[in-house]
């Protein structure tokens, strides 16, 4: 059985309409079967960064708090939890959850979430977001350094980062696969991690901009919606999928919204499906 845990968290973006993930998100539950469907409360305000170096830190920290302790509520084997956000920190609890020894993370993002925080010039939560998987970030927002094992992160359809980032990924032993990848040569990379489950993050912005509208930081030569189906479906045909996250609808209007949303649900669909 699937649950869907929706938390229309904004603080951790970047961008100029963060404020418009709420938006996506309730629009994305309108369509989930309430039964299924929890929610995470999130506060209105921004929130501080406490010298962190991660924008409104404070506030992201209790939404992390309240998501994990939801989170805990489940965990019998028969149930998939997909969590709904919101921008891409969402997944860092979640991927929390899930973590084991046997743990690969397929990240489908065009952004590789590898930076690292600085009191000195803050970021937003979601531009580290992978790096806090990794247990590099601040007390309260990060993973135990031991959670997940870089060697078993493969980004898929990443294509914007920085010089830094890109560095991480060759040091760490991370696997890039392009977004114009089959689904086998996807499934394949995730093989090679030598884990035996999955857990998979989707930011819609990994789709090609001609394929979506409602991304707030759209990037040109994006995965087809086809093959990010295809590849969840080879991916739970080869591994026991024990986790995922959707994130990063943030529509301009609810007439583009209604565009959007017959692609995120049978993105949905393939991963919720019994």
């Amino acid at each position: 059985m699937a649950r869907f845990i929706v938390v229309p968290q904004w603080q951790g973006s970047r961008s100029t309409r963060a404020m418009a993930l709420i938006d996506g998100a309730e629009a994305i539950a309108g369509d989930l079967p309430s039964a299924a469907t929890h929610r995470v409360e999130v506060p209105f305000e921004a929130g501080e960064s406490l010298e962190t170096g991660v924008l409104r830190a404070s506030t992201l920290r209790r939404v992390a708090r309240h998501l994990a302790e939801e989170l805990d509520g489940f965990g019998g084997a028969e149930e998939r939890l997909v969590v709904i956000g919101g921008d891409g920190g969402v997944a860092v609890p979640a991927i929390g959850h899930a973590a084991r020894a046997e743990l690969a993370v397929a990240w489908f993002d065009a952004h590789a979430g590898l930076h690292v925080p600085d009191p000195a010039t803050p970021i937003a939560y979601e531009q580290g977001a992978l790096r806090s998987v990794l247990g590099e970030g601040p007390e309260g927002l990060a993973l135990d350094r031991d959670a997940v094992h870089a060697g078993n992160v493969v980004l898929i359809g990443t294509r914007a980062y920085e010089d830094d980032e890109a560095e991480v990924i060759a040091d760490r032993g991370m696997h890039l696969v392009s977004a114009d990848a089959s689904a086998e040569t996807i499934t394949d990379a995730v093989a090679g991690t030598g884990a035996s489950d999955v857990f998979v993050h989707i930011d819609l912005g990994v789709l090609d901009p001609s394929r979506i509208t409602g991304v707030p930081d759209a990037q040109p030569f994006g995965m087809e919606p086809t093959t990010l189906i295809a590849a969840i479906g080879a991916l739970r045909e080869r591994f026991a999928l024990v986790g995922a996250s959707i994130v990063g609808f943030a529509p301009h209007s609810p007439a583009e919204a209604v565009d959007d949303l017959g692609t995120i649900l049978r993105v949905i669909g393939a991963l919720a499906k019994a």
